[in-house]
């Protein structure tokens, strides 16, 4: 993104330098203006990239930034942090703290604050479901090792047997009664013979995936908290259009389609109906690619909703599919196994370990990514709020 932050610095340069110029003037509205378009066509132009790195295929690509994958998820909040860092710029910078307190930009920007505090809570529901998900990797770890033993025996089928029933019905969750929950039948037919023994050790790996989400509050909705989000994200109209309403409007949308983004691929409490779209006006040029992305998201998680979805995690999806197909070979299997099929599982667990591999280098540094842009806001907020409180009109949102 080397050619992304040369615009970025001379963009904030640019404003620097001419604000620290005007001193107690106003910002001259031709410059403002070109300002704004400026940064308008930054954000597109990021989403662009963002939705030019994607596979074709949505979800299920092989590349590293597929979409949804965790590098691509990488790439957006690099994304969000550049957009952020300019926008923040562009509206305290040097700037005479009353031109924010006059309307529109006295109801706008605490609702922009209001929707900073609920992202806050989404950050830290996300973060706990990347330990969940770090679960399942540790899970499928156990897998490779004992199916990657040559000659396969029946101690390793069984070991890895039991570590893929936990895989794949620790990922069986029904969404809508948020992770801990109600866990799908399907993740149970692999294999299952029922009894006692099956109903203990489907109590057990509830319970573990209980204790990973301790950190959310029962009730609550990642769903209800998007749509809190939603709620008043209207598009400027008219003389705001052309004015820092604007950009305030711009940054709301992709504080809001990050954290949808982000709830749609990473395992979260309750988020029934995320498929519904947030109203972005399509003939905003700006935000075509955003709008392209939006489609395809939501189009897959229709897909997965239908049957429970742990999330569209590229990763995670892999993780499924394998873990299915290993299992099945695990209900089947005896001693000795043909060369044939032997062959195929070996292909399979190659393909299993290299997307452990890439788990094990992704996920911390994303989580380390999602505490980085937590503070972000907290900061940019605060600072906000210092500004506001200058010009007498402090905002308390309520939480």
């Amino acid at each position: 993104m080397r050619a992304t932050e040369n615009n970025q610095g001379s963009f904030l340069n640019r404003i620097s330098i001419r604000r620290n110029q005007v001193v107690s003037m106003d910002v001259n509205h031709e410059q403002e203006l070109e300002d704004i378009e400026i940064f308008q066509k930054h954000v597109s132009d990021r989403f662009s990239n963002l939705f030019a790195s994607s596979d074709e295929s949505p979800i299920a690509g092989a590349g590293d930034t597929a979409l949804l994958s965790i590098a691509w998820l990488r790439k957006l909040l690099d994304v969000y942090l550049c957009c952020e860092a300019e926008f923040k710029v562009l509206l305290i910078m040097g700037r005479d703290p009353s031109h924010i307190s006059k309307p529109p930009l006295d109801r706008l920007i605490p609702e922009l604050l209001d929707r900073a505090v609920k992202s806050l809570d989404i950050c830290n529901a996300v973060t706990h479901g990347i330990e969940a998900v770090r679960h399942c990797q540790k899970l499928a770890e156990i897998a490779v090792s004992a199916l990657g033993q040559k000659p396969i025996g029946d101690g390793q089928v069984r070991r890895a047997k039991k570590a893929l029933n936990s895989l794949i019905a620790a990922m069986a969750i029904e969404d809508k009664d948020g992770v801990g929950g109600k866990f799908s039948d399907r993740a149970w037919s692999f294999g299952r013979k029922g009894g006692a023994g099956s109903a203990s050790s489907k109590d057990r790996t509830v319970g573990q995936f209980r204790s990973l989400w301790w950190g959310m509050a029962k009730g609550w909705s990642a769903a209800r908290q998007l749509q809190a989000m939603s709620s008043n994200l209207v598009a400027p109209r008219g003389a705001e259009s052309t004015g820092l309403a604007q950009p305030v409007y711009i940054m709301s949308t992709v504080m809001m389609f990050v954290m949808w983004a982000m709830v749609a691929a990473i395992p979260c409490q309750e988020r029934t109906g995320l498929a519904t779209h947030f109203p972005v006006p399509r003939q905003l040029a700006w935000a075509q690619p955003m709008i392209g992305l939006q489609e395809k998201i939501a189009e897959e998680w229709k897909k997965k909703e239908k049957k429970g979805s742990f999330g569209l995690l590229d990763e995670i999806q892999k993780l499924e599919k394998l873990g299915l197909s290993l299992t099945e070979f695990a209900d089947s299997f005896q001693f000795p196994a043909e060369p044939e099929r032997l062959e195929e599982v070996a292909t399979q667990v190659a393909e299993l370990a290299e997307t452990c591999r890439k788990m094990e280098e992704g996920l911390v540094p994303l989580q380390q990514q999602i505490r980085e842009v937590f503070h972000k806001v907290v900061r940019t907020r605060t600072e906000v709020l210092d500004v506001l409180d200058q010009s007498g009109k402090v905002f308390t949102p309520t939480v």
